[in-house]
């Protein structure tokens, strides 16, 4: 049977041949030594950038402390040139990944587990926080503009997207503060049980310090499904969002 691949920031292909295909696409669309400049192109790498820290990567993550830009590279091993993907972070420093690795990667659990873990103990506050900003900021058509785009959104169409720090690098920082990068501690994530659709803290107090990092650290924006992704001005977002 064929494997679906789905990116965090929506976007779903029924193969991972079809995965494999796109990003084939968006890499032969740049030169060598280019900046991936389309948007759209952009906020794909993004989230198969998160896939990848998630799946495969061992070692620091690779999006560190988050995404500048992307660009198309040349490089030469023992003399020979290889092209790739390279991600460049707001820090400076950069990387390459593979693309294939990273749609045919299979998941770490534990790493996959605690991501969950993580979005379970503030999914609430963000499905929350969504219905505000429609409350608030809506037209009589209960539509609201796309911070990514500027076109109007409907509830539905609409994502409480993560523009900076993604939420791949709040979950590692936080495994970072608790000295959790090498192993998470056994307990620490509920087991598997009948009826448990997914993974969730069982200790309340570390539901409650990730909530409080989050919320400190996020910032938000309401986007058009497929539309989100890291950004590397915050200040640039017409309407950011903050979680009190």
């Amino acid at each position: 049977m064929a494997k679906s691949v789905e990116l965090p920031n929506g976007r779903h292909w029924a193969t991972r041949k079809a995965a494999r295909e796109h990003f084939r696409d968006i890499f032969s669309r740049y030169d060598d030594g280019a900046r991936i400049s389309d948007p759209a192109d952009h906020d794909d790498l993004s989230a198969l950038l998160e896939r990848y820290d998630l799946l495969i990567a061992e070692g620091p993550p690779k999006i560190g402390n988050g995404i500048a830009h992307f660009e198309r590279r040349k490089t030469f091993d023992k003399g020979f040139p290889v092209r790739g993907f390279w991600v460049v972070r707001v820090d400076g420093t950069d990387t390459d990944f593979s693309y294939i690795d990273a749609i045919n990667g299979t998941p770490k659990p534990q790493a996959q587990e605690f991501y969950h873990a993580c979005r379970n103990a503030v999914s609430e506050d963000l499905r929350r926080e969504k219905e505000r900003q429609f409350d608030r900021f809506s037209d009589d058509d209960r539509m609201i503009a796309c911070d990514a785009t500027g076109a109007l959104v409907g509830f539905t169409n609409a994502n409480l997207s993560h523009a900076f720090p993604s939420f791949l690098t709040l979950v590692n920082e936080f495994r970072m503060l608790r000295g959790w990068i090498d192993a998470i501690p056994e307990g620490t994530l509920s087991a598997s049980a009948d009826k448990q659709i997914s993974t969730t803290f069982v200790d309340p107090r570390d539901i409650a310090a990730f909530k409080a990092h989050h919320h400190s650290r996020a910032i938000l924006r309401i986007v058009t499904s497929g539309k989100g992704g890291p950004v590397k001005d915050p200040t640039a977002i017409r309407s950011p969002i903050r979680l009190a």
